[in-house]
């Protein structure tokens, strides 16, 4: 078992990462929340692997709880989808002193997040990971919201969980495609913050492609670390939070156009070497570090080279996110693999070039 502590004082948690923690979720919310009644909020798919079982768990504790299943994709963050579980917050009695289970993957979390963080003006959640892109990511640092029509999550707030328990073994159902799409944060993570993590990374390939649980937890671990330091400094990404966007500004650009067809990971894959090729032509870093990176991407399977969208789509995507500032679109760009830094380009050609250069 390993233990990540977010120190946010008084608001502070802990994530807990241990093979086979999903089974004793039930009694720690209980033990420890005393919550009056429960709403554990999941996708159709994971509501059927393991929805009815944990909310049967917290029933056996004591707790009054109810399953709440909505439909399972990206589609399902947006108003309407919010609405819709607010009336089932209000038909089943929860109040203040309810707690909200986020059962699932980014987009539950992000989804059952908002929901908590607006519901009677907020109440307390408990994330459940079960995909390896929430358990390294998504589910610690309290961002929660749903998209709009001109971007991913441009309506959401800040709020913070009051416990992360992520349970490795869920990973042995999830979707490969899913499961190399939380292997890009992590290697997000490394390059960034970290070079011996990313060197770990770089070793353990082959055994976190194989599920393996050791080298599966070291990597969970390894990330919420890595992403807790820095939330812990910045909660509202007003400074050095802002370098866990590595690859989204181009990311999220390429998932738009998409329509969300491509996974958010893949989508990171991509802009993180975009990102590089911007950083080659700007700050001149040196052309290693987009070799090692895309030499890794490839190890793990993710892709590399960008979607054929028309770059004038893709940069007018880019101006509507939320990381542009008076007009000028801001990017995490790496320095060398361990450190990264937040520069502000007003160059549209070269933005325009690195969105469409391959590896």
């Amino acid at each position: 078992m390993a233990t990540v502590r977010i120190d946010f004082g008084d608001r502070g948690y802990e994530i807990t990462i241990e093979p086979g923690a999903l089974s004793l979720a039930a009694e720690k919310i209980t033990r420890e929340l005393s919550p009056s009644r429960v709403a554990v909020i999941a996708d159709a798919n994971v509501s059927r692997l393991y929805g009815e079982k944990l909310a049967a768990d917290l029933r056996a504790t004591g707790s009054e709880a109810f399953l709440l299943p909505f439909p399972a994709g990206e589609n399902s963050k947006r108003l309407e989808q919010l609405s819709l579980l607010y009336d089932q917050l209000f038909e089943h009695g929860l109040d203040r002193k309810s707690v909200i289970v986020a059962l699932g993957g980014g987009v539950t979390g992000d989804l059952a997040g908002f929901v908590a963080a607006t519901f009677m003006r907020g109440v307390r959640f408990v994330q459940i990971p079960t995909s390896l892109l929430a358990q390294v990511d998504s589910s610690s640092g309290g961002k929660t919201g749903v998209n709009h029509p001109l971007g991913k999550n441009l309506i959401g707030s800040f709020h913070q969980p009051s416990m992360v328990i992520a349970d490795p073994e869920t990973l042995r159902t999830l979707p490969k495609e899913e499961l190399l799409s939380g292997l890009a944060e992590v290697v997000k993570h490394g390059v960034i913050r970290d070079e011996k993590y990313f060197a770990l990374i770089e070793e353990k390939a082959e055994n976190i492609l194989a599920l393996d649980m050791e080298a599966l937890t070291q990597v969970v671990d390894g990330s919420c670390r890595i992403k807790g330091a820095v939330v812990a400094q910045d909660e509202r990404e007003g400074g050095v939070r802002a370098l866990l966007n590595f690859g989204h500004t181009f990311g999220h650009a390429y998932e738009t156009l998409s329509g969300f067809a491509i996974r958010h990971g893949e989508a990171v894959a991509i802009g993180m070497i975009a990102a590089c090729r911007l950083a080659e032509e700007v700050t001149g870093l040196e052309e290693a570090v987009r070799m090692r990176l895309a030499a890794v991407l490839g190890k793990l399977g993710l892709p590399i080279s960008p979607p054929d969208y028309p770059a004038e789509k893709l940069l007018e995507a880019m101006r509507g996110d939320k990381k542009t500032e008076r007009g000028v679109i801001r990017f995490v760009l790496p320095e060398k693999i361990g450190s990264a830094r937040v520069a502000a380009v007003s160059d549209e050609k070269a933005i325009m070039r690195a969105l469409r250069a391959d590896v």
